[in-house]
C-alpha cells in the first residue's frame, strides 16, 4: 500500500507536456487595413475609424513619453503618435 501511494505521489511531481501555444496571426490587430492612415492626426472621427476599419479588439494611443505596460496582447492594435498626434506607425501588441 505504502509503495502505491509512493508512486502516485511521484507521478504527481512529473511535470505535464504542455499544449503548444497556438500562435496569433501576424495582423490578428488589423494593421495593415489602416495602415494608409499613417501620418494623419488623431481626431475623434479617426480615433472611430481606425478601431472600424482595424476590426480590432482594443486600440491603444501611445504618445511620445507615456508609459505603456509591456504585456503583449496580438489582438491590441498600438497607434504610436508623434508630438504633433500625427500617426508614426501602427504595431499589434
Amino acid at each position: 500500500m505504502r509503495i502505491a501511494l509512493l508512486a502516485l505521489a511521484l507521478t504527481a511531481c512529473v511535470p505535464m507536456e504542455e499544449e503548444p501555444a497556438t500562435p496569433a496571426p501576424e495582423d490578428a490587430c488589423g494593421a495593415s487595413h489602416v495602415a494608409d492612415l499613417v501620418g494623419r492626426t488623431r481626431s475623434d472621427e479617426l480615433v472611430a475609424e481606425v478601431a472600424r476599419r482595424s476590426g480590432a479588439r482594443r486600440v491603444r494611443w501611445i504618445r511620445p513619453g507615456d508609459v505603456v505596460t509591456m504585456d503583449y496582447s496580438p489582438e491590441r492594435l498600438n497607434v504610436h503618435l508623434d508630438d504633433r498626434d500625427r500617426i508614426q506607425r501602427f504595431a499589434c501588441g
